[in-house]
């Protein structure tokens, strides 16, 4: 067994941060990659085959945030045994928390594969893609497990650590689906071309290539964890845990991609111009977001450790740093943006300068307040590093479903601000939302969690 690593529990509480949160960073920005990969590939089969691709994307980001949720729950759970250097407990975590990624995964793919031509009838696909959209979607669906357990994996390492060798493995993965797309898109000696369905056909191989990889490292304890397959048995009062710990956070993310469908609803109401506009803005502040939930992710690992550990002290300084950074880090980033907000647009919208105009006010209006996203984002990974992941699932639920949407459509329906009232839902629901989890951050309650110091009952 490795020696735990020192540097979570003592030692500079910044560095720590500092190495967690840019690998994690750059995995998510190697995950986004994927998408501008199957993009640039299929984008040549014109805009039908765009069309079939991206209308599984919300479905496909639903699922996956359901995965993600129970993810955090064994990324806590792993941390929190690991600061108390239990690393027993942390081997037995990680193997009930990928059986029930497992068990999930299967269930939901299953479902999915089946209910595939309902779904796309359901969200209005037309005949001319429907046939390609629902065997690209079928082929995503049948590697979900995979998916699943790679998001798991990366948990789990997260939750010890080790940040590295999942940024390794999807660099390499990304880099290895930017040849396959083509040679499965459209085909090259013995290997047929699939068309658009070559694009899942990749992402899925690249997928299986992800966990096998991943699997080997966990079973030849490379790092703290170290699995056995003889070891591989149910334990209920544990996985009831895990799973109590899990629903909430698969609910407040399933919320967010619920939240971004509706928003994007909202918006189409006031034409393809301004659909355009939020679509480019959003796509930039999608990069501001990778930045808040890199160092979020950080903090629920220092965090988790240090609660672990019985570090309370060391876990509510992490929590106090990690906000600051956050809160001006995401304000510097929002300045840039406010400054250069044409030229950002442009890069995207070149040549229509009304719609450009319209996504420069995007940013303008929502940059100033992308600190109070970095405040609330490392206060939310504290909380779930505590083990509060249903005051981490209220939180963001107030934020999205009681604030920004009833601004959004009352701003932009009973205003004179027409679809201008859709961006300034964004600034508020950053500052209140912010100013909310600050307040429920200073009642200290988030500080009585125990998760490891407990019987598996509790």
């Amino acid at each position: 067994m490795k020696s735990p690593r020192k540097s979570l529990t003592e030692g500079p509480i910044l560095k720590a941060l500092a190495m967690l949160a840019l690998p994690i960073i750059g995995v998510n920005l190697l995950q986004t990659g994927y998408q501008l990969v199957d993009a640039f590939w299929v984008g040549r089969l014109g805009a039908n085959a765009v069309a079939a691709v991206s209308i599984s994307f919300p479905i496909n980001f639903l699922l996956i945030s359901l995965s993600s949720g129970f993810a955090f729950a064994g990324a806590i759970l792993v941390a929190q045994y690991a600061g108390a250097k239990n690393f027993k407990m942390v081997n037995h975590v990680a193997r009930q928390t990928l059986l029930m990624a497992f068990l999930i995964s299967l269930v939901v793919s299953i479902i999915a594969y089946i209910f595939s031509p309902q779904i796309l009838y359901a969200i209005g696909v037309e005949e001319i893609i429907f046939d390609e959209a629902n065997l690209f979607q079928r082929t995503i669906f049948i590697g979900l497990i995979f998916n699943f357990g790679f998001i798991m994996f990366q948990s789990l390492l997260r939750g010890i650590g080790e940040v590295r060798i999942p940024l390794y493995i999807n660099g390499a993965t990304l880099l290895l689906n930017f040849f396959l797309d083509p040679l499965f898109i459209y085909g090259w000696g013995p290997v047929k071309a699939y068309g658009v369905t070559g694009a899942a056909v990749s992402t899925l191989v690249t997928q299986f290539l992800s966990i096998a990889v991943g699997m080997y490292i966990l079973f030849k304890g490379t790092t703290e964890i170290k699995l056995s397959m003889k070891a591989f048995s149910f334990d209920w009062p544990l996985l009831k845990k895990a799973f109590k710990l899990g629903f909430p956070s698969s609910i407040e993310i399933s919320a967010r991609a619920l939240g971004l469908t509706l928003m994007t609803v909202l918006v189409a109401r006031f034409g393809t111009e301004v659909l355009a506009a939020y679509g480019v803005g959003s796509r930039l502040i999608s990069f501001v977001v990778i930045l808040s939930l890199g160092l979020s992710k950080a903090c629920t690992t220092l965090v988790g450790q240090n609660m672990g550990a019985q570090r309370i002290d060391r876990a509510e300084k992490t929590s106090y740093y990690s906000s600051v950074i956050g809160f001006i880090s995401l304000s510097v980033v929002g300045i840039l943006f406010f400054i250069f907000a044409e030229p950002l647009t442009r890069a995207f919208l070149a040549g229509d300068d009304y719609v450009v105009n319209m996504g420069v006010d995007f940013l303008k209006i929502t940059s100033l307040s992308f600190g109070f996203m970095g405040l609330q984002m490392s206060i939310i990974g504290t909380l779930r590093g505590s083990g509060n992941t249903v005051s981490s699932m209220m939180l963001t639920i107030i934020g999205i479903w009681v604030i920004q949407f009833p601004a959004a459509w009352f701003l932009s329906s009973h205003t004179s601000l027409g679809y201008n009232g859709l961006w300034w839902s964004f600034p508020i629901s950053n500052v209140i939302p912010a100013l909310i989890t600050l307040g429920w951050y200073k009642t200290g309650r988030w500080k009585n969690k125990n998760l490891v110091h407990s019987s598996p009952q509790d």
